[in-house]
């Protein structure tokens, strides 16, 4: 999932400023997971700027709205039904989230109420690690399903470096366990550890962020294009 957190209030507050009213659209995936953007959250951070802002002397009328999905056009399209009454909306969805509101409705401001951080997992009670950099050319096969890329500080492609401990910790920070160590033992389980030994070609790392914005395409799923004539 995409693991976000909340902006500070005070960056939020002077976001607001010169702003009457507000509409702040929460999001029930992701960051409603990881306790940033869902019902509890939006309801929690429109009280507080309501009062920060009126002990600032420049009230701003706050609504609330949660919707599944802040990135899929169909669940946020019955918003612009009243966006005529907003001079903003405040969203606690993901970057994309953001972008997708602000493409929907180019004719309102959006403002983002998170930081989006990384596509992760819960390792622990109100922890979250990055598990996934979106690379476009999944290795996982052949490291156990372990990705050093997000995984490894050094993002090292073939094996550890000289730093890792008799404990397996990294020397980068040593409350991070080291990639590679587990990539071994995870193998070493599966008794598959000889395909470690495996030559493989570098990495293509075209399919990640060196080309600009990355797309796919599905032409299975995309409507027939009609011919001449048809109606």
């Amino acid at each position: 999932m995409i693991v976000a957190d909340q902006k500070p209030i005070e960056d939020i507050k002077q976001m607001l400023r010169g702003k009457r009213k507000v509409l702040a659209v929460g999001c029930g995936t992701c960051v409603a997971v990881c306790f940033a953007g869902g019902k509890r959250e939006v309801g929690l951070l429109c009280s507080a700027l309501r009062m920060a802002t009126d002990l600032a002397g420049e009230p701003v009328e706050i609504d609330e709205t949660v919707v599944q999905r802040e990135c899929e056009q169909e669940y946020i399209e019955h918003l612009g039904e009243r966006l005529d009454e907003y001079d903003a909306i405040l969203s606690l969805g993901c970057g994309v989230g953001v972008q997708s509101l602000a493409d929907s409705f180019p004719n309102t401001r959006v403002l983002p109420a998170l930081n989006t951080k990384f596509m992760g997992a819960p390792s622990g009670q109100g922890v979250w690690e990055e598990r996934c950099q979106g690379c476009g050319n999944c290795l996982l096969e052949y490291t156990g399903g372990i990705c050093p890329i997000s995984r490894c500080p050094k993002q090292l492609m073939n094996g550890p470096c000289g730093g890792t401990d008799q404990g397996g910790r990294c020397e980068v920070d040593p409350e991070i366990p080291c990639a590679w160590y587990n990539i071994w033992a995870r193998m070493d389980n599966l008794n598959i550890q000889d395909e470690l030994m495996e030559i493989h070609p570098p990495k293509d790392w075209s399919t990640s962020r060196d080309g600009g914005m990355r797309r796919i395409v599905r032409k299975d799923l995309q409507k027939p294009e009609l011919d001449e004539g048809d109606s």
